[in-house]
């Protein structure tokens, strides 16, 4: 069989048949060599790869680059069997999110909200399959137009779920049969979603909600964001919102937020800790959030408090839409005068009140909890563990943290300077040195214009290229919802921020490796630690770009299966979505056969800086049924 670059060639410039063998087998050596290789070790937090600055790939389709692309097409056909592509799931696992499963969790005796949780551990092996979009599926508007109008059928949410959920509708109009627009000027509350926020700004002290990043408040955790339409808001004022919110069926508001462009995960508060370090956001906000803060002994609250900086704010809004405002106003009285009894334990102090709005604030001098005249609640022995999915815990966090600096002794200028990282006092937490971390910013500046170079479909065409050809650049707002799926110290979402990319980043960080994700979040990005060996909490298809620096090489065989991988890869990343991978030759090899199974387009491309490091360049189809 001979490859599409082989007739390229051929035809372009007429070679006998046997000239053209010969030239065919002299070049598959040259690429066999190449490929074959001694692949070098490195351990997970190896730089050795990252002190070489690659070249913007503007002629990727080079001969001696083309010849191993088409040498690795040809061990992959005599694979045979590796090569077949996986069947397409059912209609019942258009909106498969892996290990929630409450009728299970109930049946294997779980109560008290943890039936609500992620338990993987449960989860049975089922077969392997690509999860399809449903019928109605269309590509998502391009930001910031999709952030205010969405296609109905991208959503698990039904037109009468909208239309029957109380003041919705003073907020959603339907356009057409199949489009959803938010109105920018109204949100949680009757009075609007720009007043609320300017409510809460006068609460804390300020004359407007536009001097949040003046006074500290850069990242809000945003529990049970409903349609989406505060943390819009906060995007708007240049914040950093990140929606969570427990697993639902139908009617998902985690899965409305990512398809609006926000960023969001599922997670509760109901038995386990977040995936978060202690210490982690300025502003933890609750309106209508459906949370009773005071039962377990308040280890709620105490979750809330593990969080939230020193000098925080945790906001809650009590119910008042009509689905909820039937309860006594003893029993609203009752919930927030309970919360704030538990808050003095924690040297918590009510700022403000107005309306049915609360304002509690966080001490910003950790002395306060040796003084306390009632220490009922004692201090946990936990330092700077970052926890993945820990039982709630009955004391306080992060009192002892090198990080307790509070928010209003910050600049309002993200951490990106070394010298506001060594306030932060992040060096000594990770081991990171100061011209570590200089030289990762620069090598992600020169890779992300590489890598924007590389987003157009025409990367994936058999037309031949002549040398000198440039491709046209894409459009900066082509992506939205970015994953970092090995992000070390998030400087891939600091090069797209000063690029002006209107995209955000999922900071993951891998559960072995360094614990990096206190840097990322003081930073005020978004970020999470995350098991590779297990599903990502999300909904399918909530990612226009996934991005992985050697992660597949650090995942251990023993416990991960690279094909579940590139499924759930796969699962969250939309039709016409990207995925760019950075590793060893050989694992891109891998790789490069898993994607040909889950349907991507892909390529191999060549560094050419005389290293064994690879990119593979994908793109997911859109699979219409």
């Amino acid at each position: 069989m001979r490859s599409s670059w082989y007739k390229s060639v051929s035809s372009v410039f007429g070679l006998r048949p046997r000239i053209r063998g010969l030239l065919f087998f002299i070049v598959g050596a040259v690429a066999l060599v190449t490929i074959l290789a001694p692949l070098t070790s490195n351990s997970y937090d190896s730089s050795t790869s990252s002190t070489l600055v690659p070249n913007i790939y503007s002629n990727y389709r080079r001969i001696k680059e083309q010849a191993a692309v088409d040498y690795l097409d040809l061990r992959s056909l005599s694979l045979g069997a590796s090569l077949k592509e996986f069947p397409l799931c059912g209609k019942e696992r258009e909106s498969y999110v892996p290990c929630y499963n409450i009728t299970g969790n109930l049946l294997a005796g779980l109560q008290e909200g943890e039936e609500l949780d992620r338990h993987c551990e449960f989860e049975r092996e089922k077969e392997r399959c690509v999860v399809r979009p449903p019928r109605d599926y269309k590509i998502p508007l391009r930001w910031p137009l999709g952030r205010d109008i969405i296609w109905s059928g991208n959503v698990k949410i039904t037109k009468d779920q909208f239309l029957s959920s109380g003041t919705v509708t003073t907020r959603l109009m339907l356009l057409e049969e199949n489009q959803i627009t938010f109105h920018s000027e109204d949100g949680l509350v009757f009075d609007g979603v720009k007043d609320y926020a300017r409510q809460i700004a006068e609460m804390i002290g300020l004359g407007s909600d536009t001097e949040f990043a003046q006074a500290g408040v850069r990242t809000v955790l945003d529990i049970g964001c409903g349609f989406g339409s505060f943390g819009a808001h906060l995007v708007s004022l240049k914040l950093m919102p990140i929606c969570i919110a427990e697993y639902e069926a139908t009617g998902s508001q985690v899965q409305l937020a990512l398809e609006r462009g926000l960023p969001a995960m599922i997670g509760n508060f109901f038995s386990k800790q977040l995936p978060y370090p202690a210490l982690s956001f300025d502003m933890v906000h609750c309106a209508q959030c459906g949370t009773t803060w005071d039962i377990k002994d308040a280890m709620l609250l105490l979750e809330v408090d593990r969080v939230l900086k020193p000098g925080g704010y945790f906001v809650l809004t009590s119910p008042t839409n009509k689905a909820q405002g039937n309860l006594p106003d003893t029993k609203k009285t009752s919930i927030s005068t309970r919360v704030n009894e538990l808050s003095k334990k924690i040297c918590w102090s009510l700022t403000a009140q107005q309306d049915e709005t609360f304002l509690w604030q966080k001490t910003a001098d950790s002395n306060c909890y040796s003084s306390r005249s009632e220490a009922s609640i004692p201090i946990c022995k936990d330092g700077d563990s970052v926890p993945y999915y820990h039982p709630l815990v009955p004391c306080i966090s992060g009192t002892t943290s090198k990080r307790w600096i509070p928010i209003q002794n910050r600049s309002a200028v993200a951490a990106t300077t070394l010298a506001v990282l060594e306030i932060h006092g992040n060096f000594n937490i990770s081991g990171l040195k100061p011209e570590e971390f200089s030289e990762d910013i620069q090598i992600w500046k020169s890779a992300l214009k590489n890598y924007w170079s590389l987003l157009t479909p025409l990367i994936f065409s058999d037309h031949p290229k002549r040398p000198g050809d440039e491709d046209p650049l894409p459009p900066f707002n082509m992506i939205r919802n970015v994953m970092d799926m090995n992000a070390r110290f998030g400087n891939l979402n600091s090069a797209l921020l000063e690029e002006g990319k209107s995209a955000w980043v999922m900071n993951v960080v891998p559960v072995n490796a360094r614990n990096s994700l206190p840097i990322i979040l003081d930073r005020g990005f978004a970020g999470v630690l995350h098991d590779w060996c297990e599903p990502f909490p999300t909904y399918p298809r909530t990612y226009d770009m996934l991005h992985a620096n050697e992660l597949l090489t650090h995942l251990s065989p023993e416990r991960c299966s690279l094909m579940d991988l590139f499924l759930e890869m796969d699962r969250i990343l939309r039709p016409e979505g990207w995925v760019v991978l950075s590793d060893k030759l050989g694992v891109i090899e891998m790789a490069r056969a898993l994607a040909a199974r889950v349907r991507w387009e892909a390529r191999v491309i060549d560094l050419q800086d005389g290293s064994d490091q690879r990119l593979l360049v994908c793109q997911k189809p859109f699979l219409k049924k």
